[in-house]
């Protein structure tokens, strides 16, 4: 099946990832232009940013006690639509991932079940044919040698009884008098 060789799935990933970063711009654009999206969506996020790195970078420099400065607005409104736009290009990276893990999963569970039903109809197979042995085996027993007649009669007449040939002529006719 050629439809199913090419991965259209993946494909479909991939165009939702590109598409995402023109779609995470117009965000970032909106979001400078808007005072109410620039207010309590993109400074609170960036100065907890800026706020969480620069503790982190003065921890590494040895500085303990120093108190760190927020961004002046117009720079964590940046920060702020910068790391917005990031975690919507993650955000469907992401999603992205999970919709192909759970496509394979479905796939892989399809496949468990194809090989448990096919497993499953052996195993109903070698029950009949069991079934059938045991029969045959009864009506041995029970029948005597009835059954195992019946049995050669269905392969052709056994050697040396009185519906096959004679022993000596499997070899052509018997030689007479010469004359």
């Amino acid at each position: 099946m050629v439809a199913g060789a090419f991965p259209i799935a993946k494909l479909l990933t991939l165009g939702a990832r590109q598409l995402s970063r023109p779609l995470a711009a117009r965000i970032k654009a909106g979001a400078r232009a808007s005072p109410f999206f620039r207010a309590y969506i993109c400074l609170p996020p960036a100065q907890l940013y800026h706020w969480v790195e620069m503790r982190a970078k003065m921890r590494i420099m040895g500085f303990r006690g120093a108190a760190v400065k927020p961004l002046n607005e117009e720079a964590a409104a940046e920060l702020g639509a910068e790391l917005l736009g990031e975690a919507i290009v993650f955000g469907v990276g992401g999603l992205c991932i999970y919709l192909e893990y759970a496509r394979q999963a479905g796939q892989a569970r399809r496949r468990e079940e194809e090989q448990a039903a096919a497993l499953r109809e052996m195993a109903a197979g070698l029950e009949r044919m069991r079934a059938e042995l045991d029969e045959l085996k009864a009506a041995a027993a029970s029948g005597g040698g009835g059954a195992k007649a019946e049995a050669g009669s269905a392969h052709g007449p056994a050697p040396g009884s009185a519906h096959g040939p004679t022993p000596g002529a499997a070899h052509g006719p018997a030689p007479g008098p010469a004359h």
